[in-house]
């Protein structure tokens, strides 16, 4: 099917055709249009997972197992049963039959960030998994009793070392059912041939997921209807699995999810959901559940270590002849997420010989998820460092060398680019960062005892646009139009660029649009992940929006103005409908339904499957620049400025995407200098699981981050626009790694870069 589709004309394609409001550029799209939930959240009207108040609520809180592997042999709860407040205290002796989650990944609306049965028995499978559920009538009871319980286990022998796991032997990853392996010509002999080289081993650590909003959940049983109020970012993913966890039909199922402070990834369905539905069916009371901080570590996964090796040879003329990049990371047995590393560099560069591989170990932890650009992330500061090491060996410009080398076509899958102007962006970038006056030698720039360098880095992350979109338009007589569509507010400003692009669909003032999402009873299988969502709403409106008006023409009849138009020669536009190259062919939505003597119209409709990205190869782009200075007296790191230089497409809205791109960037900035999972490979017990050990950005390490990007539309996607949601982390590592070395002379390849590695 993928060889067919690559081979077929465009026009028979998904974004054959441009979209038309690329050609349209005076309307809503492309204005910084500022948040339309702005004023709800300032003024702590936004009500979030946590904060729906129920008659009756009870709150509730976790314990956690503390072996990596084996049984509970005593369980004792009596102390925590007998506490004041107390309602219930659930564990699985008395935890209803359940069923397994549906494991994220396995079926087209599983959302289980596991596949374990949840408290069916005695079973341990990692150190934090929860075994007991305290339900009390305030939260500090809840917690005193959970303090109570007493427990005992016979252990198991666990695989929780990666060194011992190495030897014991590898697997081929998989990644989205494809295998985490690409192979052109012979890599390893054209490396050896190679008039220059390198070959180096970068590693990463384990990262967790930290959102400002902790996973909250408000649960209540109205009957034989589950009602979640959820922090989510699968509503209609969510709904199904917990349906089969409980046995009980789809429908029966509705998950809210309104507004959400920060998901990255981590906001998918885990074991404290089915816990907290359980407990509150147990109760018969609503229950309220808010991971600790803790909880978070012990409970929700988050991206898993790797060691990679990347192995570059070049010719004389600094053309890459041999590009290897291969590692090893960890997964669990009850997850399907390895961390898929070699994704950025199927596409980076032209290379006559390519090896990409990712091979598997598994441990008994807890679960990895997907995080903020899961694979590139960190793929990108492996690619990137050893790019720059080799422009060095070489002795040419970092960025002459990328230019030199940049592919015409797919590298691995020889489709073409749908839309590719990284050039461009390096070039713009440059200019503005005032990249010719770096020094290219290390260690010779100083102010004082700071050493001062430069560095840049690539970034590339994939176009995706996941089946199962759908929307509902509601168009009334009164002109005004309501779109229903199951996806998610996470505070990027979805709601916000979603009403500017209805607007100009529609041909209506953004005041007249209305969205409703968060909800899983809405249309649509609409995941927010993978910098995707834009891109399945957008299509989504345009199947809703072409149906529309196919019907508004079947309503017209003879005396309308648009009499005798097909609908592709139809358009909106003033509030109404209007042939496209005859604009004064119009007549209004208010006339077409009065006319019609019809209140209101209702169309629903699902777009074409996403093969655009098997006939095109399809992503976002960036140039990263960034200057550092590095204490000569104690070794502390400091970014002094970062700009990211950005190729993804048309920009629907400047200022929510300047939002996005910074914050990318600054959890960039986490990854290379602080964050890091400390995990005890003799307990499988993660040890750092607070914001005082775990570090991550404050505004005191964050310095200027200035954006630019090219906003050329790309022709083959939804509004021209590509992701940006996870292109701001993708190469931020890298190019601080570099700037490092170019301050320092010393080439740190193990994250994160601390002042200890720089003494």
């Amino acid at each position: 099917m993928a060889k067919a589709i690559a081979m077929a004309p465009d026009s028979w394609i998904p974004g054959g055709e441009p979209d038309p409001l690329i050609r349209e550029r005076h309307g809503h799209v492309g204005q910084p249009v500022s948040r339309i939930d702005g004023p709800l959240k300032v003024t702590g009207r936004a009500p979030f997972a946590a904060e729906f108040p129920i008659e009756g609520m009870v709150y509730a809180a976790l314990a956690y197992g503390t072996i990596a592997k084996g049984r509970i042999s005593t369980l004792d709860t009596t102390d925590a049963e007998q506490a004041p407040g107390v309602v219930l205290v659930m564990t699985y002796r008395n935890a209803p039959k359940l069923q397994p989650p549906p494991l994220f990944l396995t079926a087209e609306k599983a959302a289980g960030g596991d596949g374990l049965p949840v408290m069916q028995d005695d079973r341990i499978y990692w150190n934090g998994q929860p075994i007991a559920l305290v339900l009390a009538e305030t939260q500090e009871q809840a917690d005193h009793a959970k303090s109570l319980i007493r427990v005992t286990y016979v252990t198991d022998q666990a695989m929780i070392k990666f060194s011992k796991a190495r030897e014991q032997g590898t697997r081929t990853a998989e990644f989205m059912g494809q295998p985490l392996h690409n192979e052109v010509g012979d890599a390893e002999k054209a490396l050896q041939d190679a008039a220059f080289s390198v070959d180096a081993t970068y590693t990463t650590p384990r990262h967790n997921h930290n959102p400002i909003e902790l996973h909250g959940l408000t649960v209540t049983w109205q009957g034989d209807t589950l009602r979640m109020h959820d922090a989510q970012q699968l509503v209609a993913h969510t709904a199904w699995s917990m349906a089969q966890v409980f046995s009980i039909d789809e429908k029966q199922v509705v998950v809210t999810s309104p507004f959400v402070g920060g998901g990255f990834g981590s906001k998918s369905m885990w074991q404290h959901h089915i816990i907290a539905a359980a407990g509150a069916k147990l109760a018969r009371r609503p229950v309220r559940i808010v991971l600790s901080r803790e909880g978070v570590f012990r409970l929700v996964g988050g991206r898993s270590p790797t060691e990679q090796r990347v192995a570059l040879g070049a010719d004389a003329d600094g053309r890459l002849t041999a590009l290897i990049h291969e590692g090893v990371t960890i997964k669990t047995p009850h997850n399907a997420m390895p961390e898929p590393f070699i994704l950025p560099t199927r596409s980076a560069y032209a290379a006559k010989n390519v090896l990409l591989d990712v091979q598997k170990v598994e441990l008994d932890m807890l679960g990895n998820t997907f995080m903020r650009a899961p694979g590139e992330a960190v793929g990108t500061f492996a690619l990137e460092c050893a790019i720059d090491e080799l422009a060095e060996r070489i002795g040419v410009d970092p960025i002459e060398l990328r230019i030199r080398n940049e592919p015409d076509k797919d590298p691995i899958s020889g489709l073409p680019f749908s839309s590719r102007n990284i050039v461009e962006a390096y070039r713009a970038g440059a200019e503005k960062f005032g990249w010719s006056l770096r020094n290219p030698t290390p260690h010779s720039v100083t102010d004082g005892e700071w050493l001062i360098g430069m560095g840049c880095a690539t970034g590339t992350y994939p176009y995706y646009r996941m089946p199962g979109g759908a929307a509902r338009i509601t168009l009334s007589r009164d002109g005004k139009a309501t779109v229903d569509i199951a996806f998610h507010e996470m505070g990027m400003g979805s709601a916000t660029v979603q009403t500017q692009v209805a607007a100009d669909r529609l041909g209506l003032p953004m005041e007249d649009i209305s969205f409703n999402y968060g909800d899983s009873t809405l249309p649509g299988v609409v995941m927010a992940g993978g910098s995707q969502q834009t891109a399945a709403i957008g299509a989504s409106v345009i199947a809703a929006h072409n149906k529309l008006i196919k019907e508004l023409l079947r309503l017209a009849g003879n005396d309308s103005p648009l009499a005798g138009l097909k609908a592709e020669e139809v358009g909106s536009q003033n509030g109404g409908l209007c042939k496209l190259d005859d604009p004064e062919r119009h007549e209004t939505y208010q006339s077409l339904l009065s006319r019609a003597r019809r209140d209101k119209v209702v169309v629903e409709a699902q777009p074409p499957q996403p093969v655009e990205t098997m006939h095109w190869s399809m992503h976002s782009h960036s140039a990263m620049f960034c200057e550092v200075r590095v204490n000569k007296v104690t070794g502390e790191p400091r970014v002094s400025r970062f700009l990211g230089s950005f190729d993804c497409g048309r920009i629907l809205n400047p200022k929510t995407a300047t939002s996005q791109f910074r914050g990318g960037i600054i959890m960039g900035l986490g990854l290379a200098l602080m964050e890091d999972t400390q995990f005890d490979e003799r307990k499988g017990r993660i040890m750092n699981p607070s914001l005082a050990e775990y570090h991550v950005p404050v505004h005191m390490d964050v310095p200027e981050i200035d954006v630019i990007w090219t906003d050329i539309p790309d022709p083959h996607a939804p509004m021209g626009a590509h992701g940006i949601g996870e292109i701001g982390i993708t190469g931020t590592g890298a190019a601080i790694a570099n700037a490092i070395y170019n301050a320092t002379g010393k080439r740190v390849r193990d994250l994160p870069i601390t002042l200890d590695k720089l003494l």
